[in-house]
C-alpha cells in the first residue's frame, strides 16, 4: 500500500511578544538616557602614540589656545558639595534650582561670582556667554582654580565616608591643553595642581592616525 502523505504546514511564528519587549526596551532607553552638555570650548590637543584612555572619575582643567582655564569633575553629589564649599568661602550663595543645574552642566570657565549669573541662562544664552569669559582664575592674587581642586577633593574623599577607595576607582587628575596654548599658562596650571599637593596627573593627548617609531 502506498503510504499516506501528510501535508507539510509552514510553521508560524508569533512575533508579537518580541516586537512589544523592542519597544518596551526603546521606550525604556528614550527616559533614562541623560544627554551630555555640549563643552563650551573646543581643544586642539597635540597627537601622540599613546592608547591609554582617560578613566570615568577624573577631574579636567582644561587650557585653551588664549590660555583661558576651564574645570570639570563627573559626579553630581561631588558637585553639590563642591559648589557649597565655595559658595562658604567667596560669599556667593546659590539656590537648590541653581545647585542642581550645576550639579548636570559640563565644563565651565568663569569666575565663581560669574557662575551665579551663568546658571539661570539657556544654552544659546550661555555660549555667548562663554565666549566673552576669561576662563577661572588662576594667578596668585585670585587662585580660584586652586579652590575648585581643593574643594573637589575634599567632596570626593567625604564621599567615601573613610572607606577606603579601590585603586580603579579613586579620583583621577588630568591636563588638556590646546596645542596651541602659550607654555607659560600651561606650566602655571601644573603648579596650582603641585600647590594643591597633587603631584601626578594625566596629560590629555590625540592619538596620531599612523604613529612610526624610529
Amino acid at each position: 500500500m502506498p503510504k499516506v502523505k501528510m501535508p507539510k504546514n509552514s510553521p508560524v511564528l508569533d512575533m508579537t511578544p518580541m516586537v512589544d519587549l523592542a519597544f518596551l526596551l526603546v521606550t525604556f532607553f528614550m527616559l533614562t538616557t541623560q544627554f551630555r552638555p555640549d563643552e563650551p570650548v573646543v581643544v586642539d590637543s597635540p597627537s601622540s602614540i599613546s592608547e591609554k584612555i582617560l578613566p570615568d572619575k577624573v577631574m579636567l582643567v582644561t587650557i585653551d589656545s588664549s590660555g583661558r582655564v576651564f574645570f570639570n569633575l563627573e559626579g553630581k553629589d561631588l558637585r553639590k558639595e563642591m559648589l557649597s564649599q565655595m559658595s562658604a568661602k567667596y560669599g556667593v550663595k546659590f539656590d537648590e534650582n541653581e545647585t542642581n543645574r550645576f550639579a548636570v552642566m559640563a565644563t565651565f570657565g568663569m569666575t565663581v561670582q560669574q557662575l551665579k549669573q551663568y546658571l539661570p541662562l539657556d544654552e544659546m544664552e550661555r555660549k555667548d556667554f562663554m565666549k566673552k569669559s576669561m576662563g577661572i582664575p588662576y594667578d596668585s592674587l585670585n587662585n580660584q582654580l586652586g579652590d575648585w581642586i581643593r574643594f573637589g577633593r575634599l567632596a570626593d574623599a567625604q564621599s567615601s565616608n573613610g572607606a577606603p577607595i579601590e585603586k580603579d576607582k579613586a579620583l583621577r587628575f588630568a591636563i588638556k591643553g590646546d596645542a596651541n596654548a602659550n607654555y607659560t599658562a600651561i606650566k602655571r596650571v601644573i603648579e596650582v595642581f603641585q600647590e594643591m599637593k597633587v603631584n601626578r596627573f594625566n596629560l590629555v593627548t590625540t592619538l596620531e592616525q599612523n604613529p612610526t617609531i624610529n
